[in-house]
């Protein structure tokens, strides 16, 4: 029995997003996120995916290219269950490097079928598989032979130019993967539309019909887990990835936390241990990845404008606990002058 079949339903997972869900921003939600259940058990995420990880370079790059790409492939104990995301579309590089990841001690495997990224589709990987199902079985059957006793799953979208999902969800199907997340968009609609949940909805249709036991989940426009749990009950997928929703809110998976609710010192301490976390895990990586996080975590209060601008200039952790520092001494000094500004008022008035 494979880890996906012990979890309770819905599943709650986390989107596997470029330059996003590296290693530090998961431990970050691991932390943040994590919270007793009624069974004694820590919630957070149900699972964690990596960021895509190219097969193909796993095998063929030099040994310095190797080591960048094991460094997407870094996870810690807390983030279990880890879900090992790759692309290929050749066979043999995917088998010997989902080979890998399961000697790596991943608890599962995941198969990218659904980018839109040119680079990755002249590859014909990432949603170009979508336009060839005979080559995606077969990268399939691939990831599930170096696999060996670890499940594998496929992210994937509803079509490419248009809605495919009759035609293409068999023919995954047939594969027989343990988990087939959908993104209810086509590779051509991209993020320019809603995404069609209705879909997702006839995606568990179609599986049912075939008799599958392959789980599908939702995946798209996401915006909490009350959300999350909304579209289960309209469309009756086993789980949900979110994706955007997590950006500058690690605590997106617990119950009770939520950026209306949490102070903005604590906002600001995450911020920085993100940063210097990002900077020692990382240090190879170009530190103006962490500026959409800053963007996320720098919003909805008086000064965050001018705060955001400052950060973005900023080339290392040192500078920005600087400038955050900085910051709240400054709302501190106003804070401090209003209050003896109104009690003086007080005092006059008396």
């Amino acid at each position: 029995m494979h880890f996906w079949e012990k979890l309770k339903k819905p599943i709650f997972v986390l989107a596997p997003m470029a330059d996003v869900t590296d290693a530090p921003f998961r431990r970050m939600i691991a932390k943040y996120s994590a919270h007793e259940r009624a069974d004694g058990t820590i919630g957070g995420p149900d699972v964690m995916w990596t960021e895509f990880v190219s097969a193909d370079g796993l095998m063929r790059a030099t040994d310095e290219g190797k080591q960048k790409l094991l460094a997407d492939l870094m996870y810690s104990e807390e983030e279990r269950p880890i879900v090992a995301q790759l692309f290929s579309s050749n066979p043999e590089y995917m088998e010997k490097a989902a080979r890998l990841c399961a000697q790596l001690g991943f608890d599962g495997i995941d198969i990218n079928m659904g980018c839109p990224d040119r680079s990755i589709e002249k590859q014909g990987c990432g949603a170009a598989m979508i336009k060839d199902p005979e080559s995606a079985a077969e990268v399939i059957r691939a990831a599930k032979r170096g696999a060996g006793d670890l499940p594998v799953s496929v992210k994937t979208r509803i079509g490419y130019n248009k809605d495919e999902l009759e035609t293409w969800l068999p023919a995954l199907l047939a594969e027989e993967p343990a988990v087939i997340t959908v993104h209810a968009r086509t590779r051509k609609e991209m993020s320019k539309v809603p995404a069609r949940w209705e879909r997702i909805k006839r995606a568990v249709e179609i599986r049912d019909e075939l008799g599958s036991n392959t789980l599908i989940f939702g995946n798209g426009d996401v915006l909490s887990l009350e959300d999350a749990q909304e579209k289960v009950r309209e469309s009756g997928a086993d789980g949900v990835m979110l994706g955007r929703a997590i950006f500058g809110n690690p605590w997106l998976f617990h119950p009770t936390k939520d950026l209306s609710n949490v102070s903005l010192a604590e906002r600001f301490a995450v911020l920085i241990e993100h940063t210097k976390l990002f900077e020692e895990l990382l240090p190879h990586k170009n530190f103006a990845i962490m500026k959409k996080h800053y963007k996320a975590y720098v919003n909805g209060f008086n000064g965050a404008k001018e705060l955001r601008v400052a950060l973005m200039e900023a080339p290392d952790s040192k500078t920005i606990e600087r400038i955050i520092r900085t910051f709240e001494k400054k709302q501190s000094s106003l804070f401090r002058r209003l209050i003896y500004w109104i009690h003086g008022k007080d005092n006059r008035r008396a």
